[in-house]
């Protein structure tokens, strides 16, 4: 399972390399900086890959901020549950219909994140899920093809993105990787094949190992 982490930070940097870049190309045109949390708001689908990645991060915290985030971390999904009686422990994503899935984590939720501190940084930085890493520029693959076309709106103010060839990045081929990392941690759990895992941030700081795995190869 480290190992098999390790690689995953490998391509996360990877991801954060680009970005990086984008920030010394275009300083003026993009806000997006460690501090600002205009996007850690709300609720949104990580994979179990993220889960397990951002939970190596948080259990490295001290134990009495640890524990402070974890009961902040129940009471939501205890709430969460009342919206949808399907979304129980271990809160996977997978048992409840897609299109349930807005009630759980509707636009207007403006919720902080429970790793936001005060100071507006993110607790586990270096070990946040790949969509906080990918947010705020569109996605758009050195191919042409646009995966994603919106971005932040305090970035590119007056600019087209999409315009800009220096944005792009070998998207296709980091996500096709990101998968086959995916399907060799299900495998290492449960022996079986699954494309698909999806939890919130507060799922995974209260993940319970014994319990997931069992969920998991339920899935199959």
């Amino acid at each position: 399972m480290n190992a098999l982490l390790d690689r995953y930070g490998e391509l996360l940097r990877e991801v954060d390399a680009w970005f990086q870049r984008c920030l010394e190309q275009h300083p003026d045109l993009i806000a997006c900086r460690n501090g600002c949390s205009e996007c850690c708001r709300g609720l949104f689908d990580i994979t179990l890959l993220d889960a397990f990645y951002l939970k190596r991060g948080f259990d490295r915290l001290p134990k009495p901020l640890k524990t402070e985030i974890v009961e902040a971390a129940f009471r939501r999904l205890e709430q969460l549950s009342t919206v949808n009686a399907d979304f129980t422990e271990p809160w996977l994503l997978n048992g409840v219909p897609e299109e349930d899935w807005d009630a759980l984590m509707p636009e207007e939720d403006e919720t902080p994140c429970l790793l936001l501190s005060e100071n507006g940084g993110c607790l586990a930085y270096e070990y946040r899920p790949m969509t906080c890493r990918l947010n705020g520029i569109p996605l758009i693959d050195v191919s042409g093809e646009e995966l994603f076309d919106e971005w932040c709106t305090l970035n590119f103010t007056e600019t087209d993105p999409r315009q800009l060839a220096g944005l792009r990045f070998s998207f296709n081929d980091l996500f096709a990787r990101e998968l086959l990392l995916f399907r060799e941690l299900i495998c290492l759990l449960t022996g079986t094949a699954q494309n698909e895992v999806d939890l919130f941030i507060p799922a995974a700081l209260v993940m319970d190992y014994k319990k997931i795995v069992p969920a998991v190869t339920a899935l199959n």
